[in-house]
């Protein structure tokens, strides 16, 4: 996925909020388009930059960030003190794709923004999703091994040898499995749409960035 996802973080806490802008911006793919303390400015942001992800406190002083998520039509996670089953259904049922409690370390929202790009990887392209897929979309948000349905050909057997333990750009994959460059870009492009491998986004100094692969940590 080559496109920058826009993400609006929305937390009454202006500290809190700037701390988790900064790990948002920190992670290769995203962007942060803005911060808001309230619904009405979180609904202004909404209307001038069409996010496509937003990170939202339950409590806000003008009211609940979970009403917000049922009714923006936009991909959401809850991040709230609130551990209540009462709040964390609600925002379930309201459609959060999911529920961090805080105060969390840093890695634990870097690790679901890796899992939202991954999960919107397998859910691009404009062709009808078979059950696989689907299913693979889900084990992948929810942080859990996707289903292999299909049994791996000997080349990407290869390049999944190559990748035990580390992760390669495409070139250095073709390399380290003995096969083509267009063939192991091709191979591995498709092993990360159905969930078995991940992909991330490397920016160098200039040009397009480089896509980097590796297994997925179980």
């Amino acid at each position: 996925m080559d496109q920058t996802l826009k993400v609006l973080v929305i937390d009454d806490d202006f500290r809190v909020a700037g701390i988790h802008a900064s790990i948002v911006d920190a992670s290769p793919g995203f962007s942060v388009v803005g911060t808001a303390r309230t619904l009405a400015e979180a609904k202004t942001l909404i209307a001038t930059f069409s996010p496509d992800l937003l990170l939202v406190d339950v409590y806000l002083p003008d009211g609940d960030g979970i009403d917000l998520v049922g009714t923006s039509n936009i991909d959401a996670f809850v991040l709230s003190a609130a551990d209540d089953i009462k709040t964390v259904r609600r925002a379930m049922r309201a459609g959060a794709l999911g529920y961090l409690l805080k105060p969390f370390p840093q890695k634990r929202l870097v690790e679901r923004l890796d899992r939202y790009v991954r999960y919107r990887h397998v859910l691009s392209g404009t062709q009808g999703l078979s059950q696989d897929k689907i299913d693979q979309a889900t084990a992948i948000l929810n942080g859990t091994q996707a289903p292999v349905t299909v049994s791996r050909s000997a080349t990407e057997q290869l390049l999944l040898d190559a990748l035990e333990g580390q992760e390669l750009s495409a070139t250095e994959a073709s390399e380290a499995a003995g096969v083509s460059r267009a063939t192991a870009q091709r191979r591995l492009a498709a092993m990360a749409s159905q969930g078995v491998i991940q992909v991330r986004l490397r920016y160098g100094q200039s040009g397009r960035p480089e896509h980097l692969y590796s297994k997925p940590l179980l």
